[in-house]
This record gives C-alpha cells, sequence and structure tokens, in this order.
C-alpha cells in the first residue's frame, strides 16, 4: 500500500525513489547514478554500472537541487564530488544514446528517414513512433500526425537525427515495431526532461492538438 492508502501496481516494473523529491517512480523516468571509485559521482544512463544505485528523476531542476544540496552525498552516506555541469552532462549521454538507438533501429531496417519515405510509412500504418527535429519547420512538421495510439519524440535537432541516419540534417523519421523502439521511446521521455528550454518549442508544434505527446 502507499502512504495514501492505495495499492501499489507494480505490473509496470521497478520503481525507484527520487532522493531531490521523495516520489517514487518507475525507473524509466529517472537517472541512476553511482559512485566511481575516486568519489566521484557517475551518470549510469543505461543502468548497468556496478555499486549501489542513487536514483534522481529525469529533470534538469532535480540533477541540480539534488547537486547543490548535498543529496548524492546524504544518500551514499559517505563523501562524495559532484562534477560541475552535471545535468548538462547528463543531457549529452542521454542524447547519445537516443541518437545511437535510432541508428541502430535505422539498421536492422526498423526506422526510416525523409519527409515521403516517413507519410507512407504513416499511411500504412507501419509507425509507431514519429520523430521531428525540434529545429524543423514548424509549418513542415504539421502535415505529418502522430500514429494512432502512437508516440511523438520532437525534441531532438536536425543534426542528432542526421547523425542516426547518417546524413546532415533529418527533420522527419519515423520508427516501426522493432525491439528498440520501446528503448529509444524511454530513453527519449528522460532526455525530454532534461532539456526544458525544448519543451516551449515542442509544445508550439503540437498546437494543433492532432498528436500524442510523450509524458
Amino acid at each position: 500500500m502507499t502512504r495514501g492508502g492505495r495499492s501499489k501496481d507494480r505490473s509496470a516494473g521497478p520503481e525507484r525513489r527520487c532522493i531531490a523529491t521523495g516520489e517514487v517512480l518507475p525507473v524509466e523516468r529517472l537517472i541512476r547514478f553511482v559512485v566511481g571509485p575516486d568519489g566521484s559521482i557517475v551518470p549510469d544512463i543505461a543502468g548497468k554500472l556496478p555499486g549501489r544505485g542513487i536514483w534522481v528523476s529525469a529533470t534538469r531542476g532535480d540533477i541540480d537541487k539534488a547537486a547543490g544540496k548535498n543529496l548524492f552525498a546524504r544518500a551514499a552516506k559517505t563523501k562524495v564530488s559532484v562534477p560541475e555541469g552535471l545535468a548538462d552532462n547528463v543531457t549529452d549521454m542521454l542524447a547519445e544514446r537516443v541518437v545511437n538507438l535510432i541508428s541502430l533501429a535505422r539498421k536492422s531496417g526498423d526506422a526510416v528517414a525523409g519527409y515521403e519515405k516517413v507519410k507512407d510509412w504513416l499511411q500504412k500504418e507501419e509507425a509507431e513512433v514519429l520523430i521531428q527535429a525540434e529545429d524543423g519547420s514548424a509549418r513542415g512538421k504539421t502535415k505529418l500526425s502522430t500514429p494512432h495510439f502512437g508516440t511523438y519524440i520532437g525534441w531532438l535537432g536536425a543534426d542528432e537525427l542526421g547523425r542516426a541516419f547518417g546524413r546532415d540534417k533529418v527533420i522527419h523519421a519515423a520508427l516501426g515495431a522493432g525491439g528498440l523502439t520501446k528503448r529509444v521511446v524511454e530513453d527519449a521521455r528522460r532526455l525530454k526532461g532534461m532539456r526544458t528550454a525544448g519543451l516551449a518549442q515542442d509544445a508550439a508544434a503540437g498546437a494543433a492538438g492532432k498528436d500524442k505527446r510523450a509524458s
């Protein structure tokens, strides 16, 4: 039972407590940190580094709070050093991870780029995720709609999407039902929480109300 008396549903997967807010959240909404051999706090984006995990919700504000109020040391129960620009480092690492996952999906045939290819996948209902560059033309992006019951990702840059597809820039991309799609969506949601400056642009791009945004 939760403190509010409700039964806790664990069917969604494991949960951890954020050291900044005290809130218990699914692990896909959190960033795991560990204490390195030199006593420094190390982001564990993939969740595979050895050591006791310290969890913070995937928002810039909460990571800054944990760093600024010595919450990492309190959670680790020992003296630790927190690198400067920790939230920026986490953001960069998450962005690179999402780009690499999309690239792997492309190589396995589960991702396409370019307006016409994406439009074709959407029309054939082969797309589960619509991805559009946050710095792309707002007018151009409104011509494509998120798949029914699908997901929208709109907080990667055109150059980042370009790297995923081996091009200079990509504005429109889509993911099918491949095995990597769930991981892309989960990590992209964490990235959204870190890129607070991009949220206003994402909301503006969806003003027509047709797209279901990842929470």
